[in-house]
């Protein structure tokens, strides 16, 4: 009988160590305990930014000052990749120390209990955080070769000469950015007129020139009906009944929640498993966090969740999570996309990047920094495009925690030359 038992290895183990600390009698089951830490540290972010970091420099040496030629070795990173995986993989593993791990496939067929390898688990309390899996549209025919999803390139060790890519979200855009900075030849086919539609105009804009910049072929407009693997290659045909050959084609269609391992009644699962704003499910004691309760699939946001619900059960009454608060961003070359807070149906300030030398050396001319406020003066939302947006945005996650207005940013004084000042600039703005 234990007090906790969490479901899922990936940024569940937080939750755990915490919970361990405290004197709970705690288990984590995972299904295969080489992937502690999740598909994050394993087959996500952190392997894809090493990839974007050093490819990022591969870009950088190419500018017009610069002699010589700098060219990526795909198996180098993979190599470097490999160790720093393993490394974070051991530190994880020796936090958790006092968290009975244990590997085996899960089942929760009935309140309070969990099935795993033949063995039933009692606790009073149920964390589920079993995250999410790559979706491939039907009509594809993944194969692992020549139809591949990002999995498979983390596991490359040669560039292919020639890649296409489904799918615009995260995965792809950043995809595309890795491989055409490298020297691949790029195409990027999606469904929507344009890239992150939900992205003010100026930065829709502005990625569909950044990514031509770097040699991305686009392709708008396009949904894939099938994709065969054949001996010219992957036969890819469209909706309006047009075709193509690649070489290599790349699945980035979004990710769908594990939820297979719950077939308990009381719990309900719709496009994830059902939670309130605690996160806690239709059956009180259970919860579930990250992709698989559909709300985010974010790392950072999984995180939160988890230990938000142990300092529930600890009895420690944390506030509810805004989950509007959390950070996205999606890390494309040379600038990166970031937004935080809400965007829509609010005041506006707008300044281009372009208005400060610091851009110019910095391939930041087509960025842009946007804030947004209430009638009140309250800051509400913001949106970056530059380099290294995913951290300027922070400025603005801590202005929405701390319920800042506008009268109490102008009162912070950024640094010159930076990016940051551009967002001081959308402040005075406001």
């Amino acid at each position: 009988m234990y007090d906790i038992i969490f479901i899922g290895g990936g940024l569940n183990y937080a939750g755990a160590i915490v919970a361990a600390k405290k004197g709970k009698k705690v288990a984590l089951i995972e299904k295969d305990m080489r992937q502690l830490g999740g598909v994050c540290l394993h087959k996500g972010c952190i392997p894809s930014k090493m990839f974007l970091h050093y490819a990022n420099v591969v870009y950088e040496s190419k500018s017009d000052i610069l002699e010589g030629q700098t060219a990526l070795s795909m198996q180098k990173l993979f190599g470097k990749k490999t160790k720093l995986i393993e490394n974070a993989w051991q530190a994880i593993k020796k936090q958790c120390s006092h968290v009975d791990l244990i590997e085996g496939e899960a089942q929760l067929k009935e309140p309070h209990k969990v099935e795993v390898s033949g063995k039933t688990l009692e606790a009073e309390y149920i964390i589920m955080g079993t995250g999410s899996s790559a979706f491939i549209p039907e009509g594809i025919e993944y194969n692992a070769k020549d139809i591949i999803m990002s999995d498979e390139v983390l596991m490359m060790q040669e560039f292919p000469k020639k890649i296409a890519i489904y799918g615009s979200g995260a995965i792809g855009l950043e995809m595309a950015s890795f491989f055409a900075t490298s020297g691949v030849s790029v195409t990027l086919i999606y469904r929507e007129k344009s890239i992150q539609k939900r992205a003010n105009p100026l930065i829709q804009t502005a990625l569909k020139e950044q990514l031509e910049k770097i040699g991305v072929t686009l392709l708008s407009e396009h949904s894939i009906k099938t994709a065969k693997s054949t001996k010219k290659g992957v036969h890819i045909t469209f909706e309006d009944k047009s075709s193509i050959y690649m070489p290599l084609l790349l699945v980035a269609a979004g990710r769908r929640p594990n939820v297979d391992f719950l077939t308990c009644k009381e719990i309900e699962v719709e496009k994830g498993i059902v939670t309130d704003r605690f996160f806690e499910t239709t059956l009180a004691k259970h919860y579930a966090i990250g992709d698989c309760n559909g709300k985010l699939q974010l790392a950072h946001a999984a995180r939160a969740e988890v230990l938000n619900v142990v300092e529930r059960i600890l009895g420690n009454n944390p506030r509810p999570l805004n989950l509007d608060h959390v950070v996205k961003f999606i890390h494309t070359l040379s600038m990166s996309y970031a937004v935080v807070g809400k965007t829509e149906g609010l005041k506006s300030s707008i300044v281009p990047l372009s208005h400060f030398p610091y851009s110019a050396y910095n391939h930041a001319t087509k960025g842009v920094m946007i804030t947004y406020s209430d009638q009140e003066g309250f800051i509400l939302g913001a949106e970056i495009l530059a380099p290294n947006a995913e951290e300027l945005v922070a400025i603005v996650g801590m202005s929405l925690a701390g319920e800042m207005d506008t009268a109490q940013a102008k009162r912070t004084i950024f640094g010159h030359p930076t990016f940051s000042e551009a967002l001081e600039r959308t402040f005075f703005k406001l």
